[in-house]
């Protein structure tokens, strides 16, 4: 009984929804700020991305005539609990590497999938035809970054030996972070490109296009759903470089200057993605696939090789 709170406050509290939610709307703010700054605007307040939620869950919920009732509330809901899931998983193994389950990092990667899978498939159930161009466009989009990803992962179970993200982080405190090998640098820009593309920023925002298809999957959703999908993409902000600080980067500390560094590593990434997306423009969804089939897909292979070669 004693193990289920805790789990259960795990999930909701901390590492969970409820510290990942707060923290994912801050870096919401870092992402608006930072760009206002880049375009020489002064950029929002420290509480307009709180303000903004508050207004979505305070406006009318209109659930459109051709909608897949259950299917168009519940997958919002579906996302949002997977992403929950992931903070907590990727949490609970920094704070304690010792803590493991069988295939743990292969289970990461596969909530990772749910949460682009529930966009879809609110997409799909809208009814809309523009929020199933903007599906569509996400399972296309998907399927081109996540073989690349997969690769640049199991050049680190390779190297560590290991698919245990308590002992790939255990690794690192004993032989330094991987990234100080050439190897895993390129693994490393992979899985960069592989972030740009999950958090859905410029140049792959294909999904959403705002000036062409009008937020896409999105389209139809509004006040606490809407609120909801913004969250979980928050969320997916703080989960997704937490998980490539983990297995490349030596994990994150909660101790003295420990706390510090693991800050300045997610400043340092959230900050590489704003500028890609500030300094880019989009690309088709052809271009996109292309692009990690081909080049991407290479230089995780590359990074493979490396890895054999012991680099």
């Amino acid at each position: 009984m004693e193990n289920l709170v805790l789990y259960l406050l795990a999930f909701l509290v901390f590492p969970g929804f409820l510290f990942t939610s707060t923290f994912g709307l801050v870096v919401s703010w870092i992402d608006r700020k930072v760009s206002a700054r880049i375009q020489w605007r002064v950029g929002p307040p420290f509480f307009q991305p709180f303000y903004d939620l508050f207004k979505l869950w305070q406006k009318e919920l209109i659930i459109p005539r051709s909608a897949k009732g259950m299917a168009f509330i519940i997958a919002p809901f579906i996302g949002l609990a997977a992403t929950s899931l992931l903070a907590s998983i990727i949490g609970i193994i920094n704070l304690n590497p010792e803590y493991q389950f069988v295939g743990d990092v292969i289970v990461i990667v596969y909530l990772m999938m749910i949460p682009p899978l529930a966009i879809i498939w609110g997409g799909f159930s809208s009814g809309n035809p523009l929020a199933a161009l903007g599906a569509n466009r996400e399972i296309k989009l998907m399927m081109g970054y996540e073989l690349p990803f997969i690769l640049a992962v199991v050049t680190v179970f390779f190297k560590v030996g290991s698919i245990s993200l308590g002992e790939i982080i255990q690794y690192q405190q004993v032989h330094g972070a991987l990234l100080n090998h050439p190897s895993m640098l390129v693994a490393f820009a992979v899985s960069l490109l592989w972030l740009q593309a999950k958090l859905g920023e410029i140049p792959f925002d294909i999904s959403e296009a705002e000036c062409e298809i009008m937020e896409g999957p999105f389209i139809e959703y509004s006040g606490p759903l809407l609120g909801v999908y913004k969250v979980m993409m928050a969320m997916l902000h703080v989960v997704c470089p937490w998980f490539l600080i983990s297995i490349f980067w030596g994990g994150t500390s909660m101790q003295g200057w420990g706390i510090l560094w693991s800050v300045l590593k997610f400043v340092f990434i959230i900050v590489l993605v704003i500028i890609i997306k500030n300094t880019n423009p989009r690309v088709r969804i052809d271009q996109a696939v292309k692009f990690f089939w081909g080049w991407v897909t290479l230089l995780a292979l590359i990074a493979m090789v490396l890895m054999f070669l012991g680099y």
